[in-house]
């Protein structure tokens, strides 16, 4: 065991002592997941500079802690919080305040400092007429730029696939435990680490010393890669060898301060639609006409099925209430706020564990609904819906393509396709957005009733044509609900299942991945491993080459949890 006080006093001369957290109450929100996760941390570090961020990871790496690397905190599987079984102790390093995003004129390309959040980029990209790399579909809006990278995330883009680059500056421990500061940004900052990491922050460098490279800064494939319906593979997931480089796909076993990315010119149209219908079939059949003969891809395309609707109306209603009021900056604040509340609550035992999230559920619920009765009356007739945003001479593409095949369909089998003004696509967009917090909320609001809630995103094959899932009975049986979102072109799917009470949640899981599997799904396909699934073979090999002392995110993807991942245990001396 270390001790812990010379290890805080290091910290603390590093960051100061408001910038450490220590006590339990102060640490919960940032070793408690959104959505799962949660374990013991012996501090929480809050740098606010790239060279903080590097003598923290020095003094850690000295005093042999399991590091984890956090940003918003967002993510769905746990894997950026604690988890119990580690053989040291945990330190959190948390760099949301690192948030400064440089812009390259001459490439249309951004700097992302470690903290860097999406938004903002969105953003300051608008100015600019450009669009970033990715756009996130579910709630873990506020999520960073680097996190982002680092776990393969996948978003809402069409053209897009896996927020990918092959530049970034990283810090890494190798075989022999030595921390070694590396930059492939292709951009001359320096020599020595001091030098490197102030030149950035600051963005002390010319345009003749920003290198036009030869690696890729965005998965530039993908576009094409997404049309290829005949194939039997999914189009992106988690584990494709293809997107795992260096800081890109590292689920923090490298600690990142910054990640070179392009941007895109924003189309000169733009136009969203919602789209409705009956049949699964006909939405199939869309998706692989525009695949093949569409010669401008839309933007995204949401498929929401209308029990996930419904529940976010009903359940979601705080986020929505955020998003509209305060932007999307200020829900990772507001979910700490959630988990700081919820940690006082729960030391509070009388008072039970989810008081804070019934509350804001009756509260929100005397406020009314947050849908716009169009979109009520749609999700009341239909139970399948597609939110699309179309580009360019895609917009006349796509309503030719809806045309076409409408015609000599019944009704039944029919799209029901309706432009949306710019209000209503925000109010569809935000109604998305909370489909993630739908079942988390439900959880929290009925815990009586449901064991526990199972989360998994997937990728179908891309010649898969029976896309929506039906369940056997034999599962069906153990569930509350069942709860169908994600992007319909790429065939990546979010499923929610809300398990009855007295079920076994792990043999409930068991069943649903053995359904995945058989259905020939990849999972995850863009929330990353976590400690929510097991991570494949080549996952696997690709965290422990990067870390192979086991220094960063000990037990990520189902991995040892031990120093050297416990190879070299029966050689230590006792």
């Amino acid at each position: 065991m270390i001790k812990k006080d010379p290890l805080f006093a290091s910290l603390k001369e590093i960051v100061g002592r408001k910038r450490l957290l220590t006590r339990d109450r102060d640490t919960e929100p940032y070793r408690r997941g959104y959505r799962e996760g949660y374990g013991p941390a012996l501090a929480v570090v809050l740098p606010s500079t790239l060279l903080e961020q590097f003598k923290v990871l020095q003094v850690c790496v000295a005093a042999n802690v399991n590091i984890i690397m956090q940003a918003a905190n967002t993510g769905l599987t746990g894997g950026s919080t604690p988890t119990e079984g580690i053989d040291r102790h945990t330190v959190i390093i948390n760099i949301s305040a690192i948030d400064t995003i440089h812009y390259l004129d001459q490439y249309d390309q951004i700097v992302a400092l470690s903290g860097a959040t999406l938004f903002t980029l969105e953003n300051q990209l608008k100015t600019r007429n450009r669009t970033p790399h990715s756009v996130i579909g579910s709630s873990c809006i506020g999520a960073s730029i680097v996190g982002g990278v680092c776990n393969n995330s996948g978003g809402a883009l069409v053209e897009r696939g896996s927020a990918y680059t092959e530049m970034s500056l990283y810090a890494e421990v190798n075989e022999d435990g030595d921390l070694r500061l590396v930059n492939e940004l292709d951009i001359d900052l320096g020599t020595d680490a001091e030098e490197i990491l102030r030149n950035l922050e600051m963005g002390n460098f010319t345009p003749e010393q920003v290198y036009q490279s030869e690696k890729k800064a965005s998965d530039d494939q993908y576009k094409h890669h997404v049309r290829e319906i005949n194939s039997n593979t999914p189009a992106r997931y988690n584990a494709n060898p293809r997107n795992l480089y260096k800081a890109s796909g590292c689920a923090g076993k490298l600690a990142v301060f910054a990640v070179r990315l392009n941007s895109f010119l924003a189309p000169q149209r733009k136009q969203s639609f919602f789209l409705s219908t009956h049949s699964t079939a006909t939405l199939g059949e869309l998706r692989r006409m525009i695949l093949q003969q569409g010669t401008e891809l839309p933007i995204s395309a949401e498929y929401i099925h209308r029990d996930v609707l419904t529940l976010a109306d009903q359940y979601a209603k705080d986020t929505v209430f955020m998003i509209k009021h305060f932007g999307t900056n200020y829900l990772p604040q507001f979910f700490r706020l959630k988990q700081y509340i919820n940690g006082i609550i729960r030391r509070t035992k009388f008072l039970g564990n989810h008081l804070f999230d019934q509350f804001l559920y009756f509260l929100f619920k005397i406020l009314g609904s947050k849908m716009p009765k169009v979109f009520f009356r749609l999700n009341q007739k239909y139970p399948h819906h597609l939110l699309i945003a179309a580009k360019n001479h895609g917009i006349e593409e796509l309503q030719e393509l809806v045309n076409q095949i409408n015609e000599g369909k019944s009704t039944e089998e029919q799209l029901h396709l309706m432009s949306l003004s710019e209000k209503q696509a925000t109010e569809a967009t935000l109604l998305r957005y909370a489909c993630a917090s739908a079942a988390i909320q439900y959880e929290a609001v009925n815990h009586k009733t449901v064991a526990g809630l199972i989360a998994l995103d997937i990728a179908l094959p891309r010649n898969s044509e029976n896309w929506f899932e039906e369940l056997p009975q034999s599962i069906n049986e153990k569930l509350i609900s069942k709860l169908y979102y994600g992007h319909l072109l790429c065939h990546v799917f979010h499923q929610d299942y809300l398990v009855k009470k007295g079920e076994d949640i792990e043999q409930v899981k068991a069943l649903l991945l053995a359904h995945c599997e058989a259905r020939g799904a990849k999972y995850p396909a863009e929330h990353n491993v976590g400690h929510h699934y097991q991570a494949e073979p080549v996952l696997a090999q690709h965290y422990q080459t990067l870390d192979p002392t086991n220094t960063f995110n000990a037990g990520i993807g189902g991995l040892s949890k031990q120093k050297h991942y416990g190879t070299l245990k029966q050689n230590s001396p006792e």
